[in-house]
């Protein structure tokens, strides 16, 4: 590829950046970014790209646009590529969730144009271009939308892509991809919100300063829960119905949970326990985690 266009300079999209720089990809690498701050982090850092104020010039002469913005920009986005993209221009994003939005892209998108949409699965509770990572992608999945109207040439030149900045790559359809995070990727940020929104309710109740002594758990469900507020209503909204299911089948363990708690049924108990472990020690044998105490902390 000769010209890649970056939209949105975030983590995301400064550790694309990062990536591509590294492994050597484009020739030249384009960055369209709405936030002041972030315009100034890049150029402070240094990072390799040309900033560009508007799309006019660069569009038609990119080939591949990464958009790594939030999923309620996309229309705005779009409205205003329209004008200057081409049929060769392969478009893709790195949202959450995605049968909502190819919904708003088929309606947006002028025709004639194709989008292939990824979803690299890596990122953090930070956000900025300052915390930007070359290798955030290395060994990590990036799932690869295919529907019926999906261009199989840019499909397969995009897969080739996440595979050169270190992805395994995985094809699935939007509806499928929804559900899958819905589950676990959605519903535990979601968890993690109300686990600490309950233990700030339960302190001010009790009156006790209780965050001062937060053990591993809270500790950990807030470095989540840290994460970018617009990103997550975003993808709460966009993936509403699946999250509702997910959150109703939760309930309906917790509520399992304290019956068996409540009616001290140790043997239950001990079976639900059990069976989590085993759940993490999959996720390990999988590679999708370090086997080490505290998730390798010093």
């Amino acid at each position: 590829m000769k010209n890649i266009l970056i939209i949105g300079c975030g983590l995301i999209g400064s550790s694309v950046l990062r990536a591509i720089s590294k492994n050597k990809i484009a020739k030249k690498v384009f960055v369209y970014e709405k936030s002041k701050t972030n315009i100034s982090k890049i150029k402070k850092l240094k990072l390799p790209c040309t900033i560009l104020t508007d799309f006019k010039k660069a569009v038609p002469n990119v080939d591949l646009i990464i958009i790594c913005t939030p999923l309620s920009e996309y229309k705005g986005i779009i409205l205003k590529l329209n004008k200057y993209l081409l049929p060769k221009t392969i478009i893709t994003d790195v949202g959450s969730s995605k049968e909502k939005s190819h919904d708003v892209i088929k309606k947006t998108l002028k025709k004639g144009i194709s989008w292939t949409s990824s979803h690299p699965i890596a990122g953090s509770e930070v956000s900025g271009p300052e915390y930007g990572n070359k290798d955030l992608f290395l060994n990590k999945w990036c799932i690869l939308i295919k529907e019926k109207d999906t261009n199989k040439k840019h499909l397969s030149i995009l897969s080739k892509f996440w595979k050169k900045i270190g992805s395994r790559v995985s094809i699935m359809n939007s509806k499928k991809h929804d559900v899958i995070f819905s589950i676990t990727s959605h519903l535990p940020h979601l968890i993690a919100y109300n686990l600490v929104k309950t233990a700030t309710d339960f302190e001010k109740q009790q009156r006790y300063e209780l965050i001062k002594f937060s053990a591993g758990g809270l500790r950990d469900f807030s470095r989540i829960a840290a994460s970018n507020e617009i990103m997550w209503r975003d993808i709460f909204f966009n993936n509403q119905k699946n999250i509702s299911k997910v959150i109703d089948l939760f309930i309906k363990n917790l509520r399992a949970f304290k019956k068996d708690i409540q009616s001290r049924n140790e043997k239950s108990l001990i079976k639900k326990l059990i069976d989590a472990k085993k759940v993490r020690k999959k996720i390990i044998k999988l590679k999708q985690d370090i086997n080490k105490p505290d998730f390798g902390r010093n």
